[in-house]
């Protein structure tokens, strides 16, 4: 997103808990901060992206965090969080005269750097205004689901829980017609061209298929962890997520044979293991 930004003329500040990611984008113009707080312009727009709640309390709150110097500006949170802390952030920015707004982003890291990415939005109305136009160049179609902040996480944690349900059931199948003696990719090309002609299918279908699950577009423990924000949600909204639940022991099995770090639909493997499929 940071190298989108600069490839349509934004100046950017930018900050990473690992320093030397940031060297392309100096490289290439960016300026780097040494804190959160320093990347941080009072009245300004700051853009988070980072792996889970903790992660981004720890930039937002505290003196060197971004809360204590955005006054009077907006924190534009793309990072896939819970909805509780959504909601807690959301009042703590208030409280200190800044704004802030959800954005969770549907997309891998090349439809970031394109302007290609779907973006679920949701904040005040004068939040959503004055990010709009980092948001489009950032993607190709921006839904705002209203003024709640933490709605926009809501749907990001739904979405994230749908995407990996589909990719349990390609694991699934793909295993009962290898058990059978079909040829997976035989059978991947039929659903892939027919009922299930869709990115989502395609894409992970393939990786499955061919068993490539290096690098990863989106690690499997972030995946784990969205499951679990998924269940969480639902618990406190007190909506039962029976495929949910499925999905939490799979990732948890997967992530307990050395598979934090592959692609989030390596945990088709358990499902090979299981049904003796090599």
């Amino acid at each position: 997103m940071a190298s989108r930004l600069l490839d349509t003329g934004h100046e950017i500040t930018v900050y990473n808990r690992t320093a030397e990611r940031a060297d392309d984008l100096v490289a290439r113009g960016a300026r780097f901060a040494n804190s959160p707080r320093e990347a941080v312009e009072p009245g300004g727009i700051v853009l988070s992206s980072l792996a889970n709640d903790s992660a981004v309390e720890a930039v937002s709150f505290g003196d060197a965090g971004i809360i204590a110097a955005l006054k009077g500006g907006v924190h534009l949170s793309t990072s896939t969080i819970s909805p509780t802390f959504a909601a807690r952030l959301a009042e703590r920015h208030r409280s200190a005269g800044a704004d802030y707004v959800g954005s969770p982003v549907f997309g891998r890291p090349p439809a970031a750097a394109s302007g290609k990415l779907w973006i679920a939005i949701s904040g005040s109305a004068a939040g959503k205004e004055r990010v709009r136009p980092i948001l489009a160049a950032l993607g190709q179609g921006i839904v705002d689901f209203g003024d709640k902040p933490e709605a926009a996480n809501v749907v990001k944690v739904a979405g994230n829980f749908m995407i990996a349900s589909a990719i349990e059931t390609m694991s699934e199948a793909f295993a009962l017609v290898a058990k059978h003696g079909i040829e997976e990719r035989q059978f991947y090309d039929l659903f892939s061209q027919s009922l299930f002609a869709c990115r989502i299918f395609q894409g992970y279908g393939q990786s499955i298929v061919d068993r490539e699950f290096e690098p990863a577009g989106f690690r499997l423990e972030l995946g784990a962890k969205d499951v679990g924000l998924a269940l969480q949600a639902g618990g406190e909204a007190k909506v039962p997520m029976p495929i949910a639940s499925v999905l939490r022991d799979r990732f948890l099995n997967a992530l307990a044979k050395g598979r934090g770090d592959s692609d989030w639909s390596a945990i088709a493997l358990s499902a090979f293991e299981d049904a003796a499929v090599p």
